[in-house]
């Protein structure tokens, strides 16, 4: 409905909730409700618009329904309280401020709860609140409402008041429907007015129909079996009591017919079987007879015939007794390979139509089930098609029918599917269903142990297959263009992988495999097999072979197979082996000469290899009086060279031991090929720096050591050259006899980078060698500098207390800088020293002091501490403190203040002070000492914004408050327990002083014939004496009060005594007002003031508003009394003297019992005991009553023609008239319809009337000389009223 046009309302739309998909198809039109999109992204506004119960659990509309139903009950109890301070006299203020308070947490709390409709405005939340307390006011005060009177009374020029008590308390019976009796206590009126015991019983009247019979309503299928040898067929009859049953029988397989007679012993007893199950045993209500048959055939209800020797109406019904169905499996051999067919059979028998439903596992998990529907051969069959009657067979003659349609067929059908995966299957066959309806049910027996023994006799039901996967083989890192290179007259493993068509997992086990081999010398030329060619087989194990070849040839895979399945050749399929050369050397040398002597300084070998590279040579070199050294050249080559070249002179002799390649790997020795060489080398002159690092770093002003080697023969003359900025200064060193030198440059005075070459050597030969050795020099251009930073533009900082402080470094020079440095206000501590790595780096410290920079050094050098940075000043911020101002009324006394004493709820403060940074958090904790009871503390908190802060005193209870300030933090510092001194002051706190009417409430009843000297009213008072008090006297009829001043008590007690001439006829409130002790604190009593009542008033009257003396049983008896309520009004009830109580001018008793009632005495408030005696006597009399069949229900069946009798018993006084009605007989879910109404007389207490017609009697209303009742509607006859 959301397109259809709404006017504009204040209120907002209901929420919709989407409706689930229960509430979208349960329908009954079908229509989809639209849905309501869900809000990808919720904002801050829809979420505050969320209801506090959300509408999933609880909608809107429920929501708003249980809210009413929450106000209703509020409403309830508002009116019983109303009703009590009617009744009881309670105090009318409490009340009023419990309705107050209770309305506004209702009405304020409501918006909260969000629910649509019920979010109102704050002016609105207002209004309501405002007319709420106005009613509460209204109602628990007792305001009479005003209006205008009658045209008379406006004759009279006086106001009339709407009796608005009256209609509340009606309102109220409505939920508490209670009234006093005569008898003093609370009865419910319509009990009494509707006594429904005053009529009892019906008379129920039926007419018997004609019986029948039935074989099998309910058209349940029957079979027999092994475990089923006989059933029992239902013969349903109604309204009958049969004494001869016959069934037709014909036989399934012959046609045969037969009649099965079934005698009137044999119906007794399956008649008693029958009414064991039926709790009405009567004859006329229907029954089964289970009747037990042991032979299949078709069954047919022929004849019945009843007690009355007459033929039963006959239903046609055919029933069927067949064999039950049975299924089981032709079981076949159980292994299987993948892909293979499952191929068994299910053997069937049965009466067709019939389903077979089998299912299937795989690896023990459920693949689902099948079902299987079986035609029958004959398409004649009548349970193929639909039924219009009870009849399988023609009606007439049933006796030559042809039920061969029903005989059991078996049938066999074959499941043909594919095993498309390896492991366990399982077929099952689970249930077997007729064409009757049979059902044998093979899982449950499977599961059942009912019938275990006989199920494991049964025929197989189950057909298991283990299904193997199928072996596949190939060669792995082999094939007919990748030949498998072994060492002749080695053997090698074939390489067979062997995995599965399904995973490439394989199971345990031995695998079968063949192949074909051709050895090399008879393959054919183009590499394929020769036609002599062996077929060689072998086993297997699961992950490869072990089986092992060393003839070379052609090796091709022809077959594998499984311990259960044959497998599939994979390629590679095929596998050349070779045996290549075995490895060898030659070689040829040539001197290496010297250009400059022409001396030999090594030799250069040509190395012609043969066999699979790579190579690996071994030789050794040995000098002549020294050790060998074996070494080891590798080669890809087939063709390489070798040089040979010592540093040092002497004789040298080279000798290859052996030689290995990539296919035979152990070395093959090569000592027979005598592969000797010898030389005489002197090796030329050479030097060359001994630091392998080309760059070194040196301060600026000193010189550099260097060690260079030297080879060749001693004196060596080094030749050199050093340069800076594009500048060469060479050097020369003669006469070096070591082979190792330290070479030192000269001073270097300029930074920068230098370059230090080695030009050339000559030996002892005298041949000079150029020499490529170079290396850097890298001097400082100044020495390293440290200087502190600025933090702010200066070296001073203000730090929180013992936190880690960085002080900002600033370095010159090479990366790390090592800092000394120290605190110049510890002289006694040790010089601190740090390690830096970056130019603006810091110093941490955790001290406040000045600290000073002693030396800094570089990586490389020494440096200087710019002395005009040298120091850095470090200072704490000050920590937060507080103190307390003294003043006149503060004072220090010892370690705490005290502060002046004061009255109970004045108001006091302390000004205290705070040190530290702004704002401040402060924690204090208060103890309070009581003058009465056990002592409280607690701890608070509060931010002070400014150095200066007001503390409120806590002066709500007396006695001695202590205050101590435990903590206090500011911007800077948290509170720290160790750094803080705890500030205590205390203040004494007087209790106001109270005074009371030790009988507060009470009200003080005058007689007005009675002492005009009145009494005396106790006050008790609370505090330090003398007291003085104000007592206000005020009369309702007045405006302006009188006030009493009573000074100078000395005691806590104290008598009032009212004078005579401030009370006058009527009601007086007296009232304290105010009252002060000795300490000089005061009260003053406002609303909630202490106050008695003074009542003085006349003689209350009493009499009857109806002239009337007889009354029923159920009408109210009415008096009026004139007077000040409450009254009290004495009667006596059946010689019974009672008292009861009136908070009005209204007496009103219910007549619950007869008897007889009179008024004897009245007293009202004012009164108090003086009684007005009267005497006003009523007479109650007992309603009439009516008894139909003695107060039962009683049911007579009736053939037609047949007559009743309806016995009327009466209660009461006669003559007695009374109405009864003819209804139909009641049936489940309708009404009873009336049919027929009579009245009649009796003048006796019994009254028997006679009745033929079908349906129900009953009395509706009956009348007696002096009352009537009835249970229809109200009537008016003699002048009296007809009660309902």
């Amino acid at each position: 409905m959301n397109g259809t046009p709404r006017l504009r309302s204040g209120y907002p739309t209901t929420p919709q909730i989407p409706k689930t998909r229960n509430e979208e198809h349960g329908g009954a039109t079908g229509v989809a409700s639209p849905k309501v999109p869900l809000p990808t992204k919720a904002t801050k506004s829809q979420e505050s618009q969320n209801p506090m119960i959300p509408f999933n659990l609880v909608d809107a509309p429920s929501q708003r329904l249980y809210v009413a139903f929450f106000y209703l009950g509020l409403i309830v109890w508002r009116l019983c309280d109303y009703y009590g301070l009617v009744s009881d006299e309670t105090d009318s203020f409490q009340l009023f401020m419990k309705w107050v308070v209770i309305d506004g947490v209702v009405l304020y709390g409501l918006p909260g709860l969000k629910i649509p409709w019920l979010q109102w405005s704050s002016t609105t939340m207002t209004m309501l609140f405002a007319l709420h307390a106005i009613f509460d006011y209204v109602l628990m005060f007792r305001v009479p409402v005003s209006r205008g009177a009658s045209s008379e009374t406006l004759v009279r020029s006086q106001l009339a008041q709407i009796p608005l008590e009256a209609w509340l308390i009606a309102f109220t019976r409505v939920f508490y429907d209670r009234e006093l009796a005569v008898s003093e206590r609370r009865v419910k009126p319509a009990n009494v007015l509707h006594n429904a015991s005053l009529i009892l019983g019906k008379q129920i009247i039926h007419i018997l129909p004609e019986g029948s019979a039935m074989l099998n309503p309910n058209q349940t299928a029957y079979c027999l079996d092994a475990l089923t040898t006989s059933v029992d067929l239902p013969i349903w009859i109604n309204q009958t009591n049969p004494i001869l049953i016959e069934l037709l029988r014909i036989d399934l397989d012959t046609n045969y017919n037969e009649t099965l007679a079934i005698p009137a012993k044999d119906i007794q007893r399956l008649q008693k079987q029958a009414n064991k199950q039926l709790p009405n045993r009567a004859t006329t209500t229907p029954r089964y007879l289970m009747y037990p048959v042991k032979q299949t055939g078709l069954y047919r209800l022929q004849r019945v015939v009843d007690d009355s020797k007459l033929e039963v109406q006959r239903r046609v019904s055919d029933t069927l007794v067949v064999r039950c169905p049975s299924a089981h499996i032709k079981v076949v051999p159980e292994t299987k390979c993948i892909g293979d067919l499952s191929d068994f059979n299910l053997q069937v028998d049965a009466t067709p139509p019939i389903q077979i439903k089998y299912s299937k596992f795989v690896n023990n998990e459920d693949s689902g089930h099948a079902v299987l529907s079986i035609p029958p051969k004959r398409p004649v069959s009548p349970l193929v098609r639909q039924r219009t009657s009870g009849a399988l067979v023609g009606l007439s003659p049933a006796a030559h029918a042809d039920v061969a349609w029903a005989r059991g067929q078996s049938i066999k059908l074959s499941v043909n599917e594919s095993l498309g995966v390896s492991g366990h299957w399982q077929y099952s066959i689970d249930e077997v269903v007729d064409g009757c309806g049979n059902v044998v049910d093979y899982a449950k027996r499977r599961s059942s142990n009912l019938h275990r023994r006989h199920f494991l006799t049964e025929l197989p039901l189950e057909q298991r297959f283990s299904v193997y996967e199928r072996p596949k083989a190939a060669f792995r890192g082999c094939d007919s263009q990748h030949a498998l290179q072994v060492p002749e007259g080695k053997s090698i493993r074939l390489p067979l992988q062997i995995s599965s068509t399904g995973s490439e997992n394989v199971a345990h086990g031995t695998y079968r495999v063949s192949y074909l081999f051709t050895s090399s010398a008879k393959m054919c030329s183009n590499q394929e097999h020769a036609e002599d060619s062996a077929l060689i087989d072998f086993t297997s194990e699961t992950h490869g072979s072990d089986y092992e070849i060393n003839q070379p040839g052609l090796y091709t895979l022809q077959s594998i197979k499984s311990a259960f399945c044959p497998g599939e050749i994979m390629e590679p399929s095929s596998c050349l082996l070779s045996n290549p050369p075995e490895p060898n050397v030659s070689i040829e040398t040539q001197n290496i000469p010297d250009r400059c002597a022409g001396n030999s300084i090594g030799l250069l070998v040509d190395l012609d290899l043969t066999g699979t590279p790579p190579f690996r040579l071994s030789y050794n070199i040995r000098r002549r009086g020294g050790p060998v050294t074996p070494r080891v050249t590798e080669s890809n080559l087939l063709h390489t060279q070798l040089e040979l070249r010592p540093t040092h002179s002497g004789h040298y002799t080279y000798e290859f031991t052996d030689i290995s390649d990539a296919v035979y790997r152990e070395p093959r020795s090569l000592r027979d090929q005598n592969l000797v060489l010898e030389q005489d080398v002197k090796p030329p002159a050479s030097a060359w720096f001994l630091d392998p690092y080309p760059s070194r770093k040196t301060c600026i002003g000193e010189p550099v050591a260097l060690g260079v080697q030297f080879s060749g023969e001693a004196p060596w003359k080094l030749d050199y050259e050093l340069i800076h900025q594009g500048r060469r200064h060479k050097r020369r060193i003669d006469g070096i006899e070591s082979s190792v030198y330290t070479l030192t440059t000269e001073e270097l005075n300029t930074g920068g980078e230098y370059s230090l070459a080695l030009i050339a050597v000559t030996d002892k030969s005298g041949c000079k060698v150029s020499l490529e050795q170079e290396t850097k020099i890298a001097v400082a251009l100044q020495r390293p500098k440290a200087a502190f930073g600025h933090i702010e533009g200066q070296r001073h900082i203000l730090a929180l207390e013992d936190k880690m402080v960085r002080l900002p470094l600033r370095l010159q020079g090479e990366s790390p800088w090592t800092v000394e440095y120290r605190n110049l206000n510890r002289p006694d501590s040790e010089v601190a020293r740090g390690i830096f790595k970056d130019s603006n780096d810091g110093i941490e410290v955790a001290e406040a002091g000045t600290y000073e920079l002693l030396q800094v050094n570089d990586g490389t050098c020494p440096g200087n501490v710019d002395m005009t940075a040298i120091r850095f000043t470090v200072e704490w911020i000050p920590r937060p403190g507080v103190q307390v101002s003294e003043s006149a009324t503060t004072t220090l006394v010892g370690d705490k203040y005290s502060k002046t004493e004061v009255c109970e709820g004045d108001e006091d403060a302390v000004e205290v002070t705070f040190t530290g940074t702004a704002p401040f958090e402060v924690e204090y904790s208060h103890l309070v000492k009581p003058e009465r009871g056990s002592q409280s503390s607690n701890t608070k908190r509060f931010t002070a914004g400014i150095n200066v802060a007001s503390l409120r005193m806590e002066t709500g209870q007396a006695g001695t408050h202590h205050y101590k300030v435990d903590k206090v933090s500011d911007m800077s510092y948290n509170h720290d327990p160790h750094k803080f001194s705890p500030v205590r002051f205390e203040q004494r706190v007087h209790t106001r002083p109270s005074a009371a009417f030790v009988e507060g409430g009470k009200t003080y009843r005058y007689c007005k014939e009675g002492d005009a000297g009145g009494e005396n009213v106790p006050i008790a008072l609370k505090g330090l004496p003398p007291f003085h008090l104000e007592v206000e006297v005020r009369h309702h009829a007045s405006s302006k009060p009188e006030l009493v001043m009573i000074p100078n008590i000395e005691s806590h007690k104290y008598s009032l005594h009212i004078s005579h001439r401030l009370l006058s006829l009527g009601t007086h409130a007296v009232f304290i007002r105010k009252v002060r002790d000795a300490h000089g604190c005061q009260r003053q009593m406002g609303q909630e003031a202490p106050r008695i009542q003074i009542n003085v008033a006349e003689v209350p009257s009493i009499s009857a508003l109806e002239a009337q003396a007889d009354y029923c049983i159920g009408e109210r008896i009415s008096y009026m009394l004139s007077g000040s309520p409450p009254f009290n009004v004495f009667y006596t009830f059946n010689g019974q003297e009672r008292k009861a109580s009136s908070p009005t001018t209204n007496f009103r008793r219910l007549a619950e019992k007869p008897g007889e009632f009179t008024i004897t005495a009245v007293t009202d408030q004012r009164s108090g005991d003086c009684k007005a005696h009267t005497r006003i006597t009523k007479v109650i009399h007992e309603m009439p009553s009516v008894r139909v069949s003695k107060g039962r229900t009683a049911t007579v069946d009736i053939h037609e023609g047949g007559e009743v009798e309806i016995l009327f018993d009466f209660g009461g006084t006669p003559p007695f008239e009374f109405t009864y009605t003819r209804s139909s007989n009641p049936t489940k879910g309708r009404k009873p319809q009336i049919l027929d109404t009579k009245s009649d007389i009796s003048h006796d207490y019994s009254k028997t009337v006679l009745a033929s017609d079908e349906g129900m009697y009953e009395v509706v209303a009956i009348k007696d000389a002096f009352c009537s009742f009835s249970t229809q509607k109200i009537a008016v006859k003699s002048g009296r009223k007809l009660l309902t």
